[in-house]
């Protein structure tokens, strides 16, 4: 396929190898941390853990907004399906999202809730259109990448006079995330970073200059493709080997400097940055996740339905969910990984979405230590 099949070239990604090996200096080891879910889904899905040497290790970061939604946030979903007859539109991976009292937005619709999978957020909107005897919620997740969508029909809601459409809002911010991982008392020592290439088309690479220079860690943006990835991890090591800290963009096809100033602007419209949110694995980040905006108040879910608190709820006590979003642990480090906790049956977040760490090990990597006996 024209402008895929060349980023799979066999031989290239050979010679990338190759020139990792020559890099990856034996006396040091390299801890590089990839903050995109889409970056650790293809780690594994293309075995290049497998084919890196052994002193440059990959830590999976929190940069897969299923896995990072705290259980708190879908349990409100979950009541406004249950208790307040609205139609809960939702991405699919968050309909399995394990929930209070076992229970997920999937189950709640097994049980009466019209809870309802959309591909994107103008579905939401239209469903409501469709609708206008109904109530209709959207559960709005995710990082930059996703927010000018949910910005774009909020305006849209607003532009059509819809009285029965509103969102839940729980986007989140990539910035604050990093300077939580690099700032965590005994976290794990970082040399690199691999920046997200969605969120990067959004905010572009210059808003990394400020993580690089505060933290003095080399940022790598990069595509999603085995060899994106493997020249982006060439790029770290040469920076970390020369003692250098800067922003590069391997990602040129798609990443600006600027990034997409008209997204900005829209997303800049509808909301603004709440004091704090909550993240699974991270607690309260300050600054850290958005809201919609007093001019657009009609459409938010949380003023709508002003008895709907939010309450902390904490993790399975089994689950290793949060330490491995904080990079403190692997997938497999986990007691219940690929035995009570599948992808048929998360107990987890990590293991919900394909982007989750736990789920892409669990799809592709959780063999590769198996020693074979002939």
């Amino acid at each position: 396929m024209k402008y895929v099949d060349e980023f799979r070239d066999g031989a290239l990604a050979q010679n990338l190898t190759d020139s990792i090996a020559l890099q990856a200096q034996q006396s040091r080891t390299y801890r590089l941390m990839e903050f995109c879910g889409g970056h650790t889904h293809a780690l594994s899905r293309y075995g290049l853990l497998g084919i890196l040497p052994a002193n440059v290790q990959m830590i999976h970061g929190p940069g897969c907004p299923v896995c990072v939604l705290p259980i708190g946030r879908v349990d409100l979903a979950i009541r406004l399906a249950m208790e307040k007859d609205v139609i809960l539109c939702s991405y699919g991976d968050c309909l399995r999202v394990p929930a209070s009292d076992q229970m997920s937005l999937l189950k709640a619709k097994a049980r009466g809730g019209d809870v309802r999978m959309v591909y994107s957020a103008l579905d939401a909107l239209k469903i409501a259109m469709n609708n206008p005897a109904r109530q209709v919620v959207f559960f709005a997740i995710g990082f930059e990448t996703t927010t000018p969508p949910t910005a774009s029909i909020i305006r849209q809601a607003r532009a059509n006079g819809l009285t029965n459409f509103s969102v839940l809002c729980n986007h989140v911010l990539t910035l604050p995330a990093m300077e939580a991982i690099l700032t965590q008392p005994g976290g794990v020592p970082l040399q690199g970073l691999v920046g997200p290439a969605h969120v990067s088309t959004v905010i572009g690479s210059q808003p990394y200059q400020y993580i690089a220079k505060r933290f003095n860690k080399p940022i790598v943006i990069s595509g999603f493709e085995p060899l994106d990835l493997l020249q982006g991890i060439l790029m770290l090591l040469r920076q970390v080997n020369e003692n250098r800290a800067e922003v590069e963009n391997e990602f040129t096809r798609a990443v600006t400097l600027a990034g997409n100033r008209k997204a900005q602007a829209l997303v800049d419209e509808v909301f603004e940055v709440r004091d704090s949110f909550e993240w699974r694995g991270l607690g309260s980040l300050p600054f850290s996740g958005l809201k919609i905006r007093v001019a657009f108040a009609e459409f938010d879910a949380e003023l709508r339905y002003p008895d709907l608190i939010y309450t902390n709820v904490p993790d399975h006590k089994a689950c290793e969910c949060g330490a491995i979003l904080r990079g403190e642990k692997r997938p497999q480090d986990c007691k219940i990984f690929g035995t009570i906790c599948t992808p048929d049956n998360p107990i987890g977040s990590c293991m919900v979405s394909s982007e989750g760490a736990c789920a892409a090990h669990y799809t592709y990597g959780r063999f590769s230590e198996v020693k074979w006996a002939l």
